[in-house]
């Protein structure tokens, strides 16, 4: 969906309650890698952005997504410590191939806005984007989420998408199939960044999970939480529904990490997903 945006040690062990996310270095994946000691808490960079930086175990690891229009070789991080300059550490992404999809919109105007709804776009997506891109101290971010809604998945991240033959936007999240109406919860604790109903997206609900990370719920029916409000995991905080850009009632799951859209599987247990998916 046109949704945001127009629309090395690596050990994937417990933090506290929860896990590392799955460490997988492609375009549109998480980079997990294991710091260098330190009595404090580092500050890290990656692109310009800063990233997440957790601790496990007397360990300190960064947690960074990768833009799927990253291109595979050699990457930088910057890591600075208190009292020390900025140090480079080396990380390689590897390729990854993503596969296309072809929908029919029924709806023109979805496919290629009249003038006239331009400024209204281009007002979402800078919205969309501040929201994103703030920054939110988290000293242990929940990283292992729950299957948000009862349904399967019926659409993949990263896919090349052509509406009705014309190649779109990325697929930036995953699609789960479901009734209108089928209940929306939390994938983990947060606090509800944004409320709203876009171009695109139709009504839609941003949860700040902290230090970058982000779940954006789109096309619902309804959304129950209001902005501010904070959320448990598995909370209900919204229903299924078919507004804005889609082919039918459906959730597109969009998960944001340091500023750029993420695979959300990197955060799900595989005890967590639907068997057909397993």
């Amino acid at each position: 969906m046109k949704c945001l945006l127009l629309l090395v040690a690596l050990f994937p062990v417990a933090v506290f309650a929860t896990v590392l996310p799955e460490n997988e270095p492609v375009p549109g994946g998480v980079l997990v890698m294991q710091l260098p000691a330190s009595t404090t808490r580092p500050v890290a960079h990656f692109d310009g952005r800063r990233i997440m930086v957790i601790k496990h175990d007397a360990h300190w690891y960064v947690v960074a997504g990768i833009p799927l229009a990253t291109q595979p070789g050699q990457k930088l991080l910057r890591v600075r410590l208190i009292g020390k300059p900025a140090q480079p550490l080396e990380f390689t992404i590897t390729p990854k191939q993503y596969p296309e999809q072809r929908l029919v919109i029924k709806n023109p105007q979805l496919v290629n806005p009249p003038a006239s709804a331009l400024p209204r776009i281009e007002r979402e997506q800078a919205h969309l984007r501040h929201i994103l891109d703030t920054w939110v101290p988290n000293s242990a971010p929940a990283l292992s989420f729950i299957w948000p809604a009862d349904g399967p998945q019926t659409s993949g991240f990263g896919l090349r998408r052509f509406y009705n033959g014309e190649e779109g936007s990325r697929h930036m999240g995953i699609d789960i199939g479901a009734p209108e109406g089928t209940a929306v919860r939390a994938p983990a604790d947060g606090v509800v960044a944004d409320a709203g109903n876009y171009y695109f997206c139709g009504r839609t609900l941003t949860i700040d999970l902290g230090q970058g990370l982000y779940s954006v719920y789109c096309h619902l029916s309804k959304i129950r939480v209001k902005r501010g409000a904070r959320v448990k995991q598995g909370q209900i905080v919204g229903n299924i529904g078919a507004t804005g850009r889609t082919t039918g009632p459906n959730l597109h799951w969009t998960v944001s990490l340091n500023g750029t859209p993420v695979d959300p599987y990197a955060f799900i247990p595989a005890s967590a997903i639907p068997s057909a998916k397993r």
